[in-house]
């Protein structure tokens, strides 16, 4: 259950980092619900595994992490669909 709610969550915190995030990224509603789902399973890990802290899915810190890895996520989309002028 915790991969699953953590995929839900992502399709929220995709939504939400790209309206925190600056600039235009490129990429349309499909790239958006996939970077936040993987930011979303990114973060948890990080979160959970590395960091130690212990946030489940639907709580403020998993929210906030969720949105972090998202946006991490979207950033480095940016990086690497960056056109050279």
């Amino acid at each position: 259950m915790g991969i699953l709610a953590w995929v839900v969550l992502g399709l929220i915190a995709g939504a939400l980092a790209k309206l925190i995030y600056p600039g235009n990224q490129g990429g349309g509603i499909i790239a958006t619900i996939g970077l936040g789902i993987l930011g979303a399973l990114v973060g948890g890990y990080v979160g959970q595994t590395l960091l130690g802290v212990g946030t489940t899915a639907f709580s403020l810190p998993g929210i906030i992490t969720a949105v972090v890895g998202a946006m991490l996520l979207i950033f480095i989309w940016g990086l690497l669909t960056r056109r050279a002028a």
